[in-house]
């Protein structure tokens, strides 16, 4: 009973603090990496607003690259980045860098996906009113994608929540 009560109080706390930093940080800065990406490859798609072959084949390729590459080999091939950005390659806080290129292509792809929906004539009555390409991607697109795009970074949250929450959880227990 004694050492349930000494979990409880020194390593449930801090280790739920780990991983709150560990999910929320993450998720916030893979959140904006994957709008940008998701505006890019959106707007340079052949019937984007502003059409370029070559950027959005380069970007959606290594999106897909990203999105394929196993988790713990990423975290592996990070680690130069991360002791660079970072200053040391263990940790909470480095960890934060491969969890971030690791989600930033699912939102991005999940974002565009939301992006695409929006239905045409909305974009083309805005053009006819003279809305500029910024217009539209800012108050047109995202603003009618908003609804699924929280959607689904709530479906998203939870699982990394869970899948965070469990791994940290299970190694504390492990470790007495």
């Amino acid at each position: 009973m004694n050492s349930l009560i000494d979990f409880l109080t020194t390593l449930f706390p801090n280790a739920l603090l780990q991983t709150l930093y560990m999910v929320i940080v993450p998720t916030i800065v893979a959140t904006i990496l994957g709008f940008i990406l998701a505006i890019i490859l959106v707007v340079t798609k052949p019937d984007g607003l502003k059409p370029n072959s070559t950027i959005n084949s380069a970007l959606g390729f290594i999106v897909n690259i990203f999105r394929s590459f196993p988790f713990m080999i990423l975290i592996v091939a990070m680690i130069p980045i991360t002791r660079l950005i970072v200053g040391t390659s263990i940790g909470e806080t480095a960890a934060i860098v491969p969890i971030t290129i690791g989600a930033a292509p699912f939102i991005a792809r999940i974002i565009e996906s939301s992006l695409n929906e929006v239905d045409k004539g909305l974009i083309e009555a805005a053009k006819s009113f003279g809305a500029t390409k910024r217009q539209i991607v800012f108050k047109v697109m995202i603003k009618e994608a908003m609804p699924s795009i929280s959607i689904w970074n709530y479906i998203i949250n939870n699982i990394y929540t869970w899948l965070y929450s469990y791994g940290r959880c299970s190694r504390s227990w492990r470790i007495r």
